[in-house]
């Protein structure tokens, strides 16, 4: 995302105003705000030329002419999502905003259309057993189980690949020779793809001890059972425009009590409440994080992720969250298996997207 800084306007700026940020460079678009950078509306040149039609001045207030019924998107809305939504509305420029309309930054979509390539690594965990998928995993690693029409790990690595993400490193361990058979160097997919083999069970954040020297700028670490349209070059932006050592994506998760919870104070009934939902943020299972966080990882021990976000924390390292609003789906069951073969080409294959 870039930066909205030279956008932006107050509600009570004048036409003047808002020509002069769309005549100083190429946007076409002045986007208006409130308190906080909450954003409530857009001006184009369009809208000011229809102004001027009507009589308007350059010294006319803008708040008629605001256009409110504005195009926009989430963080975290896949790279698809918003060149479709572009072409649908005709328009340039997305404003990507928070669940508030918090304005986070803008999307051009020239910049859509050319992807960037990027330096940073991603590493990717694919060295389990897959014991809750038997028996189905057998005689084959989970990471190779197709969905839809291709293995979920080559889904995965594709999707990186689609936002400028090329160079990986796969942490291997069970049938790590059938990974390495089908993916090989890579450039049959257009990366690049390293390995590094684990002899016993590390944990998602141990098996980063063994290539410390692979990782030189901020990484993705991701698990291999995972289908999911994250937009990754918002992920990397959020991290680094946060200034944070280690971001974790966080899902939404509700649950509901089946019954009614009967709320007590001493032994007075305050309130019942029916069948409850409780939200919850869960672990999404991909992260970022900077080259700086492998000093909190001992050497060659088994050491899961959790684990390492703690000791983070405890030593006041800047850790921070990537909510997911977008499809995810942890592949970790025969049931979700199932799931994500019949959702898969709605999801992955654009038809609804």
């Amino acid at each position: 995302m870039k930066s909205f800084a030279k956008v932006i306007l107050g509600k009570d700026s004048n036409i003047r105003d808002v020509l002069e940020i769309i005549d100083s460079g190429d946007m076409r678009i002045a986007l208006i705000v409130e308190a906080n950078n909450k954003l409530i509306g857009t001006v184009s040149d369009g809208d000011i030329r229809r102004a001027f039609l009507k009589g308007a001045t350059l010294d006319d207030p803008i708040e008629g002419i605001i256009f409110k019924d504005f195009t926009y998107a989430k963080a975290g809305d896949s790279k698809d999502k918003l060149i479709k939504l572009a072409k649908y509305n005709q328009i340039y420029i997305i404003p990507i905003i928070d669940e508030n309309f918090i304005l986070l930054g803008i999307e051009e979509v020239n910049d859509l259309i050319d992807t960037k390539e990027y330096a940073n690594k991603v590493v990717l965990m694919v060295g389990g057993l897959g014991t809750r998928l038997r028996p189905l995993t057998d005689d084959m690693p989970k990471p190779l189980l197709k969905v839809g029409n291709k293995p979920i790990l080559e889904t995965i690595i594709d999707n990186f690949s689609k936002y400028g993400f090329k160079d990986f490193i796969l942490s291997v361990n069970y049938k790590s020779e059938m990974i390495k058979k089908h993916f090989g160097n890579g450039s049959r997919f257009g990366v690049n793809i390293e390995y590094v083999q684990e002899d016993k069970r590390m944990g998602t954040a141990g098996a980063l001890s063994l290539m410390r020297e692979k990782l030189k700028d901020d990484f993705f670490v991701m698990n291999g059972d995972l289908l999911t349209n994250v937009n990754y070059e918002h992920l990397l932006n959020y991290h680094l425009n946060d200034n944070a050592v280690a971001t974790m994506c966080v899902k939404e998760y509700d649950f509901q009590i089946p019954y009614g919870v009967v709320n007590i104070e001493h032994n007075h009934i305050t309130s019942i409440s029916e069948k409850p939902i409780h939200k919850f943020f869960v672990n999404a299972g991909i992260y970022m994080l900077s080259p700086s966080t492998l000093e909190f990882i001992p050497n060659n021990e088994f050491f899961d992720m959790p684990t390492l976000f703690d000791n983070l924390i405890q030593h006041k390292q800047k850790s921070i969250s990537f909510p997911i609003r977008e499809y995810w789906l942890d592949i970790g069951e025969i049931e979700e298996y199932k799931k994500a073969n019949i959702e898969y080409l709605d999801i992955f294959e654009g038809k609804d997207e």
